[in-house]
């Protein structure tokens, strides 16, 4: 009995982890991609694909991205009540719904897009990548429900494994279509005077015709995999009594207030990238920068610093996910201490993991830009430095937003993200007029937005949970770690380019130096306990290997 409630304490990081390391390797897979993707389009067309993709998950947020977590909580929910009959009506009812939430999104973005691109954004040509964009709006919605049903059984494996599908042809299918269709807007813009803008423009289209085509990719596995699925779970569900469920309009309305404050806490947490690029192209415009100019800095930024910034925050994301099943669960059974502990172990986990990435990513800021991007510009790399910190604050605040909504108070992140938003657009405004700081604001001011949510949302947990965050090994130790690893990573990178004179060399070499560095001073300052890395995936294996080290007694 203790056994299984130890087990069922520590499965969701476990799940996550899953997840995590899925999410990771479709970052990689990404951040990989967007090299020649980034060779073919330049900055320029980072910046079309980046503002199309801005708008497109504004319009993702607001039809269909808070549908894995609701359809996730009342999954689980109903599970943990064994009613089977139930979770699958609200599988089909999340179904319907989804298509429909995506296909008015479809039509808002089809009719809006030039208005948002022209007038909003500044930036007209990325009109072709915001269309190609129309169709995925349904897809991902459908895509999403199912992704949900499965987190909510407890099982990220099929969410999982659809993500690197999708990412692995999305990758194939963005640089193909790139490529050929940066020729034909070269050849288009000819004709109208402008070959390089039109060139860069039908690039980035190419590249969202990537995206569309991963979307289906993994809808079709995830389908096939739920089809399979259903067969036995429709079996089990004959041992059920038939009262036993809930008509299909309480369904739809549990569903509708699941998602609505989910909604709104997703909709403004993930808007101020799109109000802060509006902000800044606007103020820029006003300031008397040419479009070219301000185009090519938010290329930079959505291009570069956001595609590097993004591969770690997967890992809190995924956290995120996992955490919120478990702790509806823990909650509805009034399990409050296996809650606390749960809140514990996920922010001790994604703190362990932001800390090295941030300080790694400061320290060999213009090293990876020069090495993945062929980029050694200073205003990269120090847009890299300066944002850095953005890693730990966004890790933390994604990983609270989840663990508020699992706690069922969803009306938190909502309050949180709209104070959040406007105390930073004041910054965001004041840098860009008071200091003139053009880009570099949108890097600030965005770090601020992350690091207000962090503390709002802290202490909304604490309120309603009465969970107290212990410092030192969740924060102290690994900072420290971090830091320790900083200064090596440094040394080695600076005396390996001065031996071989290979920026690339001297940059892998520093960044393994980095992991061994890391993990023997977190291990050695006692920021990791034996049992807690049994808890983690191949947590055997791990420990077995510290202690041949001797970093372990």
């Amino acid at each position: 009995m203790a056994n299984n409630k130890k087990k069922n304490s520590t499965s969701f990081l476990v799940q996550g982890s899953i997840l995590a390391m899925a999410s990771l390797i479709s970052r990689v897979i990404g951040l990989i991609y967007r090299i020649p993707l980034t060779a073919i389009i330049g900055d320029s067309g980072n910046n079309y694909y980046g503002t199309a993709f801005k708008i497109y998950n504004i319009l993702l947020i607001i039809s269909s991205y808070s549908l894995p977590l609701a359809v996730s909580k009342l999954v689980s929910a109903n599970i943990s009540q064994g009613r089977k009959r139930n979770v699958y009506r609200i599988l089909k009812a999340a179904l319907i719904f989804g298509a429909i939430s995506g296909a008015v999104a479809a039509l808002v973005l089809y009719f809006g897009a030039e208005f948002i691109t022209t007038t909003l954004m500044r930036t007209p040509l990325s009109i072709f990548a915001v269309k190609t964009l129309v169709p995925v709006l349904i897809i991902v919605a459908v895509l999403g429900v199912m992704r949900g049903f499965f987190q909510g059984l407890g099982t990220m494996m099929p969410s999982a494994v659809s993500q690197i599908l999708e990412q692995i042809a999305n990758a194939i299918v963005s640089v193909w279509a790139a490529y050929v269709l940066f020729g034909i807007g070269s050849r288009v813009g000819a004709l109208l005077g402008d070959p390089e803008n039109y060139a860069a423009a039908y690039g980035a289209a190419g590249g969202t015709i990537g995206t569309g085509t991963g979307a289906l990719v993994a809808l079709l596995f995830s389908t096939f995999v739920l089809v399979v699925f259903l067969g036995a779970f429709k079996k089990s569900m004959k041992k059920e009594r038939r009262a036993n469920v809930d008509s299909y309009s309480s369904i739809v309305h549990m569903l509708i207030i699941t998602i609505i404050p989910v909604l709104l806490s997703s909709t403004i947490y993930n808007c101020n990238t799109l109000i802060d690029e509006a902000v800044f192209k606007n103020i820029a415009y006003f300031q008397g920068y040419a479009e070219s100019q301000y185009g090519a800095w938010n290329g930079i930024y959505s291009g570069k610093y956001q595609v590097l910034i993004n591969v770690p925050l997967a890992i809190a994301s995924s956290i995120a996910a996992s955490s919120v099943p478990a702790l509806t669960a823990a909650y509805v059974s009034g399990k409050r201490g296996e809650a606390k502990k749960q809140i514990a172990t996920a922010t001790r986990f994604v703190m362990v993991i932001a800390f090295p990435c941030a300080v790694g990513m400061g320290v060999l800021a213009s090293p990876i830009l020069q090495m993945l991007f062929g980029d050694s510009s200073e205003i990269a790399a120090r847009m890299l430095q300066v944002g850095a910190p953005a890693i730990i604050v966004f890790s933390l605040s994604t990983l609270t937003n989840g663990l508020l909504q699992g706690m069922n108070r969803m009306k938190e992140p909502i309050k949180n993200a709209v104070i959040a938003l406007i105390l930073h657009l004041f910054v965001l405004v004041g840098l860009m007029f008071g200091l003139d700081l053009n880009i570099f604001a949108v890097v600030i001011a965005n770090t601020v937005f992350g690091f207000l949510m962090c503390l709002l949302n802290a202490n909304s947990i604490r309120r309603y949970s009465g969970y107290r965050q212990e410092i030192r090994k969740t924060f102290l130790v690994p900072a420290i770690s971090a830091t320790g690893m900083g200064l090596v990573v440094w040394l080695i990178y600076q005396l390996f380019l001065y031996l071989l004179r290979s920026n690339t060399i001297a940059t892998i070499f520093a960044i393994l130096a980095g992991v061994m560095t890391y993990a023997a001073l977190l291990l050695s300052l006692k920021g990791l306990t034996e049992q807690e890395i049994l808890r983690f995936p191949k947590g055997r294996m791990i420990a077995s290997l510290a202690k041949r080290l001797h970093l372990l007694r």
